[in-house]
């Protein structure tokens, strides 16, 4: 369930590091992206939803090191930055 979920995927594009930033998708803890004021959408194409906020990365990740979230990982995939983050269950 997603109140058990551990780990989160959080993304931007180089280009939008002011926003917007990909912070879930439809399995994660509704609680944490109302927290991260994100909103469940879809994009034309994707057999998926995603949570996306308008806030900034760094804002993104502050909030989550206040939720007991912690980055343990982050690269790059073409003009996508990409954070792993994990929290203790």
């Amino acid at each position: 369930s997603a109140a058990t979920m551990v780990y989160l995927l959080v993304s931007t594009e180089n280009t939008l590091s002011q926003g917007p930033t990909v912070c879930g998708d439809e399995h994660s803890d509704p609680k944490v992206m109302q927290e991260l004021g994100a909103e469940l959408t879809s994009q034309l194409g994707q057999t998926f939803n995603e949570y996306v906020s308008q806030l900034p990365p760094c804002a993104i990740l502050n909030k989550l090191e206040g939720l007991g979230f912690r980055v343990v990982a982050a690269t790059g995939a073409g003009q996508t930055c990409i954070w792993t983050l994990h929290k203790e269950a």
